[in-house]
This record gives structure tokens, C-alpha cells and sequence, in this order.
């Protein structure tokens, strides 16, 4: 499964190397061209293959699909406004549901071509190579990738706002960042942290909704606040910025 997700995430790249027009698709807000484009190919090949398939920018690709079924949720580009602006951290996300979760999970930024993959019970890599979360605890000393505007300084070391969850969140599982944090409430779908989510976990880190709900979602509706920690002790602290974020003032 994830050879296949790293065969079409190549296809994707490859084409992305002939576009001239990155603006927006004129269909809906924040879609650009590249979105549909990669979409068709990722949509293409995957239903080729048999599999039913749950993608932001086509949603389900068929009418009904049991939770036992295998799904692949798939985003074509995430952080495709980076893409189109020339910054490097935009992504392809995919990952394979099963009736017990997520079960491999494939991410690459496209524009360096670094790729990460786990498969359940299996570790995860990135570039082949086996990874882990850093060892910290505090706040204080934690470097927190963002998304969205914080409404006042939350006790972090450091953060940065990158545009990406599903890197942000892959380079929390690699010990690039420390925790991540969305502070924009339901601001992103499974697509964006469903193939990050199998690659923190099983490198050893946390991936929870900051509201307690399931993350795990085969809905285009459904909407979550991922919150992602190197640690269950600097989970509980970026729980309670959260929180302090939300709190009025």
C-alpha cells in the first residue's frame, strides 16, 4: 500500500513540474488549479486499483462506504496557497482506513521530495529511515508549529506557522518540532493530519482532537483541532494553552 501511494505521489510531482497556472481554481475559496489537477491523478489511479477513496477536493468516490471497508483519504496538496506562493512545505497525504483505524499512511513534500510512512505495528520512517519524537516536557522548552493566530503568547519556547499540517505534524513524529498546535477551531479536515496522525503514533508521539472527539473520521464533513506532542506530559500542556487560548479575555 504505501509503494503504491509513493508511486502516485511521484505521477503527482512529476506533473507538477509542467504547470504554468498555480493561481486559484475560480470553483471555491483557497482551491487552486494544482489542487484538481493532483486530485484527478491521486482519484484516477487509486479507483483503478479497487480501492474507494475520500478526497478533500472530490469527496467519496462512492455513495456508500461500510467502516469495514478499506478507504484511502487523500489530500492532493496540502498547503497548496504555499505551493502557489513558491514555499516549499506543500504536501500529497494519504492514508489507509480499515474497520480498526488508520493502517499505513504515506506524506511527501513535493517540493523537497522528503517522504514519510508507517505502516500499524510497523514504526515509522522518514527517507527510509526509522524516527522518533524528541524527549521534551515542557512548554518552555518546546519549538510548537501552529495553525492559525494565537491570542496571546502561550508559553511556548519558540513557534512557527508553516501552512501545513500534515508536515507540521510529520516533523513533530521526527523531532523537528516539539508539538503542534491548531488554533483555528475545526479548521481542518481528516485529509490534512489522517496520514500524520499513523506516523506519530507509531513513532511514539500523541495526536488528539482538543475537544475529545475521535480523529479517525471517514466523513468530508467532519472537522477537528488536532493537537500533536512529542510527549503525554507536554500534551497536557499545550491542552491547557489551548484552553487558556479559547479563554475570554
Amino acid at each position: 500500500m504505501v509503494d503504491l501511494f509513493a508511486e502516485i505521489s511521484a505521477e503527482m510531482r512529476a506533473s507538477l513540474a509542467g504547470v504554468d497556472d498555480w493561481g486559484p481554481s475560480g470553483l471555491r475559496p483557497d482551491q487552486y488549479t494544482i489542487d484538481l489537477a493532483t486530485d484527478a491523478i491521486a482519484v484516477e489511479r487509486l479507483t483503478e486499483a479497487g480501492l474507494a477513496v475520500l478526497s478533500e477536493e472530490s469527496g467519496v468516490t462512492r455513495p456508500s462506504v461500510d467502516d469495514d471497508e478499506l478507504l484511502i483519504v487523500v489530500d492532493p496538496i496540502d498547503g497548496s496557497t504555499n505551493a502557489s506562493q513558491g514555499l516549499p512545505w506543500f504536501a500529497t497525504s494519504f492514508c489507509a482506513l480499515d474497520a480498526d483505524g488508520p493502517l499505513a499512511a504515506y506524506v511527501v513534500n513535493q517540493a523537497t521530495g522528503d517522504q514519510w510512512s508507517a505502516v500499524r505495528g510497523g514504526g515509522a520512517l522518514r527517507n527510509g529511515e526509522a524516527i522518533s519524537p524528541s524527549a521534551v516536557e515542557s512548554i518552555g522548552d518546546a519549538i510548537v508549529a501552529v495553525s492559525g493566530l494565537a491570542s496571546e503568547h502561550l508559553g511556548w519556547k519558540q513557534f512557527r506557522c508553516y501552512g501545513a499540517a500534515a508536515l507540521d505534524i510529520c516533523s513533530v513524529a521526527d523531532g523537528t518540532f516539539d508539538g503542534f498546535m491548531d488554533l483555528s477551531v475545526d479548521a481542518h479536515g481528516g485529509w490534512d493530519y489522517m496520514g500524520a496522525l499513523l506516523v506519530l503514533r507509531e513513532a511514539g508521539g500523541a495526536l488528539i482532537d482538543a475537544h475529545g472527539r475521535e480523529l479517525v473520521v471517514r466523513s468530508h464533513e467532519a472537522r477537528r483541532t488536532p493537537l500533536a506532542a512529542a510527549t503525554p506530559e507536554l500534551l497536557k500542556h499545550l491542552q491547557s494553552a489551548f484552553a487558556q487560548h479559547l479563554a475570554p479575555s
